[in-house]
């Protein structure tokens, strides 16, 4: 290792995921942690180097089980690694896996690491009970009880109303600040920007078409299958519907905002567990272990905005990590935005190619353009595939990279919003 003013060079070295497994209102098969061993081992074992080159893993959780505490640690011990590795989990809401990229970046970077296994992961299924505040209150008093009388003394206090759980996923997935459920911020983001209920079903259908599509052609070759105790293997993503059509979204009715509103389950990306890393390296670590490359990052650019709009976060990080590279829309080859709901990324789209928009919010002095429709998301993306929320940020890098070597690209983009208004983009090179 080595420190010093100068920045070094990050390469990409390979990079595997599980398939997107959704969930099915019970715990899925796999814990979180379960999910980053598998999509780790398949990577680590194509290895040409020992995995004692490893020099720290970073992962991105924002659930992790109530025994799987600094989750990255146990991944890294159960992986087989030394006890001498250090691990460390970040939490950027839907942007973790981007962000536990970025960390491995910048200690890469830095010449804090040489080599660094990254990315992220999350079992939605998993995501717990809580007891409710009464019920916990009740229970405190229950425990330091410390006579059968006064025992018996709080028996009548206890009400039926106690028993109701509160369910940590709508938690996670609402923001306390404002009020707004994510799904509630999509409805704002469509109302905005005129975005209808059949322009949101059209993208959510055509998600499915190329999604099915990437795994009919062997696109999604970063998948490698992960088996349960019980023998059973699961090979590919199993929310991808092949037969999604206009007809049948239509007939589903609005999540968020029942009486007035257009963002549905169709419409919306799945709850999903799957895990998602890549090895990273610096140059001197390639050379010195003769590893091979796929990709380079160059850069990764985090931005902040209304919570209320938080789906519009990708333009807010992409536009100046553009700017500052001296790129625009026309120097990127392909794209890939989040799917977090099909509004989301519509508006995303509406947004660049509005100059009201651009000079109001994006300090720029006219329209920044439009994504050409060929190159965003081309195979598929969340609405399809799922959203298991640690994992995505890594999912579209390491996809993106994959669909910049299969069309013989130079450049891509990956960008992600993030609850509580904010957004995160990373441009790749390919190698």
């Amino acid at each position: 290792m080595q420190e010093n003013n100068t920045k070094r060079v990050v390469y990409v070295v390979d990079g595997a995921r599980t398939p997107f497994l959704k969930a099915r209102n019970k715990p899925g098969a796999f814990t979180a942690s379960d999910l980053a061993v598998s999509a780790s081992r398949s990577l680590l074992t194509r290895m040409n180097a020992s995995v004692d080159i490893i020099d720290e893993v970073i992962t991105g959780c924002t659930m992790p089980g109530p025994d799987e505490a600094n989750i990255s640690r146990v991944i890294a011990l159960r992986l087989g690694l030394k006890n001498t590795v250090p691990a460390f989990t970040v939490m950027r809401n839907c942007a973790s896996g981007m962000q536990a990229i970025d960390n491995a970046m910048e200690n890469i970077a830095s010449g804090k690491s040489d080599v660094v296994l990254a990315g992220g992961t999350d079992a939605m299924s998993h995501a717990p009970l809580l007891l409710n505040t009464k019920m916990a209150t009740w229970l405190g008093g229950w425990m330091s009880s410390k006579t059968i009388g006064q025992k018996l003394q709080m028996l009548p206090q206890l009400r039926l109303n106690y028993f109701a759980p509160v369910i940590a996923l709508l938690k996670g997935l609402t923001d306390p600040i404002i009020g707004m459920s994510m799904g509630q911020t999509a409805e704002q983001i469509a109302y905005e920007f005129d975005i209808s209920r059949q322009d949101m079903d059209n993208f959510a259908v055509k998600s499915h078409q190329h999604a099915a599509h990437a795994i009919t052609e062997n696109f999604f070759t970063e998948v490698s299958p992960i088996f349960d105790r019980k023998g059973n293997a699961y090979l590919h993503d199993d929310g991808i519907r092949a037969d999604s059509s206009i007809e049948k979204l239509a007939k589903l009715k609005p999540f968020f905002d029942k009486k007035y509103g257009a963002v549905t389950a169709g419409n919306s990306s799945q709850i999903t567990d799957g895990a998602c890393f890549m090895l990273l390296a610096s140059e001197q670590a390639v050379e010195k272990y003769q590893l091979p490359v796929i990709a380079k990052l160059v850069d990764c650019q985090w931005a902040a905005l209304d919570p209320s709009v938080m789906g519009l976060g990708p333009i807010h990080a992409a536009t100046p990590l553009l700017k500052q590279q001296h790129l625009s829309l026309k120097d990127i080859d392909f794209w890939e935005i989040n799917e977090a709901f099909a509004a989301q990324v519509i508006g995303c789209v509406k947004a660049w190619n509005n100059a009201d928009y651009c000079k109001q919010f994006l300090g720029l002095d006219s329209a920044f353009g439009e994504i050409p429709k060929e190159k965003l998301n081309v195979d598929g993306g969340a609405i399809a595939l799922g959203h298991p929320v640690g994992a995505s940020g890594a999912r579209i890098i390491l996809h993106l990279i994959h669909v910049l070597q299969r069309n013989n690209a130079k450049r891509g983009l990956a960008s992600i919003c993030i609850g509580g208004g904010q957004g995160g983009a990373v441009l790749i090179e390919r190698i």
